[in-house]
């Protein structure tokens, strides 16, 4: 008995080492060879692959439950409020504010002139703060307010001033969500998150239309301009949501109330197993997370293939006036504007599926810059309604598609230091959103606007 209680214990003893040496060869790998043992917590040392496995299933539904409902209804009111001014040129604020084709150029431009300079800075004051989430909210709260004074201006340069402090407000939103998004979900499981939020991006888009011909039926109510309730309207729902949000807005997993102690746990050490780098614990500071960034061609690469993507992109600031080119009224016009981004909804939850499905990423972009190339040239060729409706309803899929792919670059590859992933996502989305300032002034020569469908 003796001699057989010592076998088993041995055995229990092997299992255990091979065990120990399964998990650390697998911590090795996923810590991009650091060597970095990362131990699991105590509450999960005892659980089976299978306990684990179920463990993870629940936490990540937990998660997709509160952050992604959260974080794509305010994106949606952000595409919402930044499409309100291309549908207000439809019903005639040009002519209340007495401006010319490049005066609104100019004021679509210079929302970035407020939105690309504090990107980085507030990624980098994001990666300091104990809430995230709260900053993220309060922020959208705060654009709400603004975009709802849009409708009380008067004059032309007082429409420039606000939609500068339009852009300083917004530029809290979408790298931080970003940001946020990779401080909870793994490489693997960011694909298709980063998916859904472009599809909320196009649903935005799409109720954009819907919502500017609701309420451009206010026109003249009260003695209020149909363009002005659109402001109105849209910025109080912001304030709203962005207020309800606060309080249901997770932050960092290690200090998340809506996961229980084991939950928040496994969350964290699941990070760092991938990472080889604690979340929580990093050292790096934030101006040597920047210098980083800054320094890293591979993220240069990334901007400048964004400005491509953003140049090309433009035509949504001014999609109701190409949309007005097929020769329909007012009301119509602002409809048809949203068929085009539904179906982009669907291309890019076809286009996250199956970059996580098949891990792939490059032919997605193929593909997707293959059919840009197509849409833009029939826009250039003809008049015809049907070809240029048609290459209409590629243009938003073929924009949103490459653009979710190169923030799944970053941070599939860029994941750690968090510092520099910070900096590298508003580095990328804000000097690559350089190209939005001179794409604005190239919609003068309609119909045919020969100069913004050939440079996209």
């Amino acid at each position: 008995m003796l001699a057989n209680r010592t076998s088993m214990e041995r055995v229990s003893i092997g299992d255990d080492i091979i065990k120990e040496d399964i998990i650390r060869t697998e911590i090795e790998e996923s810590g991009n060879g650091l060597g970095q043992v990362i131990p699991k917590p105590e509450s999960i040392r005892d659980m089976t692959p299978e306990e684990l496995q179920g463990l993870e299933t629940q936490m990540v539904r937990k998660v997709d439950m509160v952050i992604m409902p959260i974080m794509g209804v305010l994106y949606l009111l952000n595409y919402v409020d930044r499409s309100a001014l291309a549908s207000a040129k439809v019903y005639g604020i040009m002519t209340d504010l007495n401006m010319t084709t490049n005066d609104f150029a100019s004021a679509i431009s210079i929302l970035f002139a407020g939105y690309i300079p504090f990107q980085i800075p507030s990624n980098l004051l994001m990666s300091k703060i104990s809430r995230p989430g709260l900053y993220i909210c309060a922020a959208a709260t705060v654009w709400g307010v603004v975009s709802g004074c849009t409708g009380a201006v008067r004059s032309y340069h007082g429409l420039l001033a606000i939609r500068v402090l339009l852009g300083a407000t917004e530029a809290v939103f979408f790298p931080g969500v970003i940001y946020l998004m990779s401080a909870w979900y793994t490489k693997k499981e960011l694909g298709k998150r980063l998916g859904a939020l472009f599809i909320f991006q196009s649903i935005g888009s799409a109720f954009g239309g819907f919502i500017a011909a609701a309420c451009l039926t206010l026109d003249g109510r009260y003695g209020i301009a149909g363009w002005r309730w659109l402001f109105i309207v849209e910025g109080a729902t912001t304030v709203g949501c962005g207020l309800v949000s606060a309080m249901f807005m997770p932050e960092y997993p290690h200090k998340a109330r809506l996961l229980k102690p084991i939950e928040r746990d496994y969350a964290v050490w699941r990070l760092e197993m991938e990472a080889g780098a604690g979340e929580a614990n990093d050292e790096i500071t934030v101006w040597k997370g920047f210098k980083m960034a800054f320094s890293d061609p591979k993220i240069w690469a990334l901007v400048w293939c964004m400005g491509m993507s953003q140049a090309m992109g433009s035509t949504g600031n001014f999609f109701p006036t190409l949309v007005q080119t097929l020769g329909y009224n007012k009301n119509i016009t602002l409809l048809l504007t949203a068929p085009p981004y539904i179906v982009a909804a669907i291309a890019s939850w076809g286009a996250a599926y199956i970059s996580d499905r098949m891990n792939i990423i490059l032919p997605i972009l193929l593909v997707s810059l293959s059919l840009a190339v197509v849409a833009y040239v029939i826009c250039l060729a003809s008049l015809t309604l049907g070809a240029r409706y048609f290459a209409m309803m590629l243009m938003p899929s073929v924009i949103a598609c490459p653009q979710a792919m190169l923030f799944k670059t970053l941070n599939i590859h860029m994941a750690r230091p968090y510092h520099k992933r910070a900096a590298g996502v508003a580095m990328i989305n804000a000097i690559g959103g350089i190209s939005n300032v001179w794409a604005s002034y190239l919609y003068y020569d309609g119909p045919h606007y020969y100069a913004a469908f050939a440079c996209s």
